[in-house]
């Protein structure tokens, strides 16, 4: 009998011991927490907005409008939710979907009108007894100028409360601010390939001319020379008239600024005198198209066509650390630093055109503080330098 007691009375100690520890690990996990109920539901919010904004972001479209369905409507706290425009029902996510038509119809109206409409059960008449739907709010998605192509339709299993009203027009609101970024930044890759372009009509004209020009005048003194003239200008233009991409490397750049100043060398002859200085490990850094061929023209000639004698031509790139420095100098005439001004116009015979084209793009694709700097002054030539990182997220070459 003293046994049994004994054996009960060591199982209750460990029962008691297990006990005492799983309180001890609760306590310490409690301890342990990440959050509070405050910041999980904020953190909750946040993720599933990050959810909807990166497809919103690329754009209005069936596709990327599925993959922000679902997440709209975790936000809204909907049974259902559609995204439609004027014409159609872009997609839909949850329970309702054949209220399709009504719903994309009702879209139709709130976009005409400008204004969010709520739906009750009589606006959404149907013969299916299994029909949850029994209301809906349906938001316009304002652009930047506070139109809008396309609506929000949060989807109610109840008549419409005041609070799934505000959470859909919040939403909406949201929605709408981030397919303006996706505008501004399509707006912003328009007006890069607008400025390659411009780049392209300005450098085209006069070099054209005067490489047309230089490669006649060995047509009959030395037709192999004439020849070779002839394949590196086209080259050339291949590679300033490509269409595709608004990135290259350094090496692609050089490479092309290694022809134009062939055809230049041809013109000048010995007058032309040219140094390079590239670090190897460089030459696969990405970096806009078409922004340093500008910089090189330019010192050419405005710097040293109209020096008299020999003229130096220095193009430098140093690796230095996570960017890249490159700089173009030459020992020409210089110029007034002021032309380079941002309101400043370009010279009577378009001189220094492209340089103001190249900060601009370099400052919209890398930052403001990665602009060109322009070191010069009358009669002391004139030396450009540029801070290119050598890895960035927008740049691909």
């Amino acid at each position: 009998m003293a046994g049994q007691i004994g054996s009960v009375l060591a199982v209750a100690a460990v029962l008691a011991a297990l006990a005492a520890a799983v309180v001890a690990v609760l306590r310490l996990r409690a301890r342990r927490g990440i959050a509070t109920t405050m910041q999980r539901a904020t953190y909750d919010v946040l993720h599933t907005a990050s959810l909807a904004a990166e497809p919103l972001r690329a754009g209005l479209t069936p596709a990327t409008a599925t993959k922000a369905a679902r997440p709209l409507r975790t936000l809204v706290g909907a049974v259902g939710l559609s995204i439609a425009d004027d014409e159609r029902c872009l997609a839909f996510d949850g329970r309702g979907g054949h209220h399709t038509d009504q719903l994309t119809a009702a879209a139709r109206r709130a976009l005409s009108a400008r204004r969010s409409i709520v739906l009750t059960a009589a606006d959404l008449p149907c013969d299916r007894v299994d029909c949850v739907v029994r209301g809906a709010v349906v938001a316009p998605l304002p652009d930047a100028d506070g139109a809008a192509t396309a609506a929000l339709v949060a989807v109610a299993d109840e008549p419409p409360a005041p609070g799934l009203v505000q959470a859909t027009l919040e939403t909406a609101r949201w929605a709408g601010s981030q397919l303006a970024l996706a505008e501004l930044d399509s707006s912003r890759e328009r007006l890069a390939r607008a400025e390659v372009r411009a780049l392209r009509a300005q450098i085209s004209p006069h070099f054209i001319y005067n490489a047309l020009t230089a490669i006649a005048s060995f047509v009959r003194t030395d037709p192999e020379r004439a020849r070779e003239l002839i394949l590196e200008f086209a080259e050339f233009t291949r590679y300033s008239f490509r269409a595709h991409g608004e990135f290259t490397t350094l090496a692609e750049e050089l490479r092309s600024i290694d022809r134009y100043l062939t055809i230049e060398r041809a013109r000048f002859g010995d007058r032309l005198q040219v140094r390079l200085q590239i670090a190897p490990e460089v030459l696969p850094v990405g970096l806009p198209f078409l922004c340093l061929q500008p910089l090189v023209e330019n010192a050419v000639r405005h710097g040293l066509s109209r020096k008299p004698g020999v003229g130096m031509v220095h193009i430098e790139a140093r690796d230095a650390g996570a960017e890249c420095h490159i700089t173009v100098e030459d020992d020409g005439v210089g110029m007034d630093p002021s032309v380079f001004g941002r309101d400043s116009p370009d010279g009577e015979d378009g001189q220094h055109v492209g340089l103001v084209n190249v900060d601009e793009r370099l400052r919209s694709v890398f930052g403001d503080h990665h602009g060109l700097v322009v070191e010069t002054a009358p009669g002391a030539g004139t030396k450009v330098s540029m801070r290119v990182p050598k890895f960035h997220p927008q740049v691909r070459a």
